[in-house]
Protein backbone atom coordinates (compact mmCIF):
# COMPACT_ATOMS: atom_id res chain seq x y z
CA UNK A 1 0.00 0.00 0.00
CA UNK A 2 1.47 3.13 -1.16
CA UNK A 3 2.11 6.35 1.16
CA UNK A 4 -0.60 7.95 -0.31
CA UNK A 5 -2.92 5.33 0.85
CA UNK A 6 -2.30 5.06 4.16
CA UNK A 7 -2.59 8.97 4.18
CA UNK A 8 -6.60 8.72 3.02
CA UNK A 9 -7.20 5.89 5.86
CA UNK A 10 -6.38 8.41 8.67
CA UNK A 11 -9.32 10.13 7.33
CA UNK A 12 -11.95 9.68 9.78
CA UNK A 13 -15.16 10.53 7.69
CA UNK A 14 -15.67 7.44 5.79
CA UNK A 15 -17.64 8.73 2.30
CA UNK A 16 -15.15 11.44 1.81
CA UNK A 17 -12.27 8.47 2.45
CA UNK A 18 -13.98 6.61 -0.20
CA UNK A 19 -14.35 9.82 -2.20
CA UNK A 20 -10.46 10.36 -2.09
CA UNK A 21 -9.95 6.33 -3.31
CA UNK A 22 -12.14 6.76 -5.55
CA UNK A 23 -10.48 10.10 -7.38
CA UNK A 24 -6.78 8.33 -6.89
CA UNK A 25 -8.09 5.29 -8.58
CA UNK A 26 -9.22 7.18 -11.76
CA UNK A 27 -5.93 8.82 -11.98
CA UNK A 28 -4.15 5.66 -11.57
CA UNK A 29 -6.37 4.13 -14.09
CA UNK A 30 -5.59 6.60 -16.78
CA UNK A 31 -1.92 6.82 -15.88
CA UNK A 32 -1.47 2.89 -17.03
CA UNK A 33 -2.55 3.95 -20.55
CA UNK A 34 0.06 6.89 -20.71
CA UNK A 35 3.37 7.26 -20.95
CA UNK A 36 4.93 8.81 -18.02
CA UNK A 37 6.45 11.73 -18.77
CA UNK A 38 9.86 12.86 -17.86
CA UNK A 39 9.46 16.00 -15.31
CA UNK A 40 12.02 18.11 -13.76
CA UNK A 41 10.96 20.05 -10.18
CA UNK A 42 13.18 22.83 -9.60
CA UNK A 43 13.28 25.60 -6.50
CA UNK A 44 13.11 29.24 -7.28
CA UNK A 45 17.02 29.33 -7.10
CA UNK A 46 16.83 26.48 -10.31
CA UNK A 47 18.06 24.25 -8.13
CA UNK A 48 16.44 20.47 -8.39
CA UNK A 49 13.83 19.83 -5.89
CA UNK A 50 12.57 16.29 -5.12
CA UNK A 51 9.93 16.96 -2.52
CA UNK A 52 7.61 15.94 -4.27
CA UNK A 53 9.07 12.77 -6.64
CA UNK A 54 6.37 10.38 -5.04
CA UNK A 55 3.24 11.99 -5.27
CA UNK A 56 4.47 13.14 -9.07
CA UNK A 57 5.33 10.05 -9.83
CA UNK A 58 1.22 9.18 -8.65
CA UNK A 59 0.00 11.68 -11.64
CA UNK A 60 2.37 10.22 -14.17
CA UNK A 61 5.82 12.02 -13.67
CA UNK A 62 9.13 10.66 -14.33
CA UNK A 63 11.19 12.21 -12.38
CA UNK A 64 14.68 13.86 -13.79
CA UNK A 65 16.97 16.27 -11.97
CA UNK A 66 17.82 17.84 -15.66
CA UNK A 67 16.15 20.51 -17.05
CA UNK A 68 17.26 18.62 -20.45
CA UNK A 69 16.12 15.45 -20.07
CA UNK A 70 12.73 17.05 -19.08
CA UNK A 71 9.45 17.30 -21.27
CA UNK A 72 7.96 19.79 -18.54
CA UNK A 73 9.89 22.15 -15.78
CA UNK A 74 7.34 22.68 -12.66
CA UNK A 75 8.91 25.45 -10.48
CA UNK A 76 7.65 24.63 -6.80
CA UNK A 77 9.33 25.44 -3.59
CA UNK A 78 8.01 25.33 0.17
CA UNK A 79 6.49 28.55 1.17
CA UNK A 80 6.11 29.81 -1.99
CA UNK A 81 3.34 30.80 -4.10
CA UNK A 82 2.62 31.49 -7.48
CA UNK A 83 3.44 35.72 -7.45
CA UNK A 84 7.05 34.52 -5.80
CA UNK A 85 7.66 32.15 -8.50
CA UNK A 86 6.19 34.58 -10.94
CA UNK A 87 8.80 37.10 -9.79
CA UNK A 88 12.30 34.69 -9.97
CA UNK A 89 11.38 32.13 -12.71
CA UNK A 90 11.90 34.34 -16.00
CA UNK A 91 15.71 34.87 -15.15
CA UNK A 92 16.39 30.73 -14.45
CA UNK A 93 14.53 29.45 -17.78
CA UNK A 94 17.18 28.50 -20.67
CA UNK A 95 15.78 28.82 -24.32
CA UNK A 96 17.70 25.50 -25.23
CA UNK A 97 15.36 23.60 -22.29
CA UNK A 98 12.96 21.47 -24.65
CA UNK A 99 10.15 22.67 -21.76
CA UNK A 100 10.97 26.51 -22.68
CA UNK A 101 10.36 25.32 -26.42
CA UNK A 102 7.33 24.41 -26.16
CA UNK A 103 5.87 25.85 -23.59
CA UNK A 104 5.76 23.37 -20.89
CA UNK A 105 6.94 25.67 -17.84
CA UNK A 106 4.57 25.53 -15.29
CA UNK A 107 4.45 27.22 -11.81
CA UNK A 108 3.30 25.11 -8.51
CA UNK A 109 2.33 27.31 -5.38
CA UNK A 110 2.92 25.61 -1.97
CA UNK A 111 -0.64 25.60 -1.18
CA UNK A 112 -1.11 22.19 -0.49
CA UNK A 113 -0.69 20.52 3.48
CA UNK A 114 0.59 17.04 1.90
CA UNK A 115 -0.38 15.88 5.94
CA UNK A 116 -4.29 16.67 4.36
CA UNK A 117 -5.65 13.27 2.74
CA UNK A 118 -7.55 15.82 0.52
CA UNK A 119 -5.26 18.31 -0.41
CA UNK A 120 -2.71 15.15 -1.64
CA UNK A 121 -4.81 13.73 -3.52
CA UNK A 122 -5.57 17.12 -4.99
CA UNK A 123 -1.83 17.43 -5.68
CA UNK A 124 -1.70 14.19 -8.09
CA UNK A 125 -4.68 15.39 -10.03
CA UNK A 126 -3.34 18.98 -10.31
CA UNK A 127 0.23 17.30 -11.16
CA UNK A 128 -1.79 14.76 -13.71
CA UNK A 129 -3.06 17.63 -15.43
CA UNK A 130 -0.20 19.84 -15.74
CA UNK A 131 1.67 16.77 -17.43
CA UNK A 132 -1.34 15.27 -19.46
CA UNK A 133 -3.38 18.67 -20.26
CA UNK A 134 -5.43 16.48 -22.77
CA UNK A 135 -6.39 13.91 -20.67
CA UNK A 136 -7.41 15.14 -17.20
CA UNK A 137 -9.49 18.40 -16.27
CA UNK A 138 -9.38 18.99 -12.86
CA UNK A 139 -10.18 23.12 -12.96
CA UNK A 140 -7.26 24.37 -10.49
CA UNK A 141 -4.90 25.77 -12.87
CA UNK A 142 -4.69 29.97 -12.20
CA UNK A 143 -5.69 28.97 -8.51
CA UNK A 144 -2.66 26.62 -7.16
CA UNK A 145 -0.51 26.11 -10.04
CA UNK A 146 -0.25 27.83 -13.56
CA UNK A 147 1.54 27.79 -17.11
CA UNK A 148 4.47 29.78 -17.58
CA UNK A 149 4.85 31.19 -21.25
CA UNK A 150 8.11 33.05 -22.66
Amino acid sequence: MSSLNELINTENNAELREELFERLAIVEHKIKFIDKVPVCFLDSEGYPNLALSTIAALGGASITTQPMDAVYVIFHEETKFLDDLMRKVPVLLDENWPSVKFSRVCLLADDYRLSNPEEAVALVEDIAEMIHPGHFIFGFEGDKWIRFTV
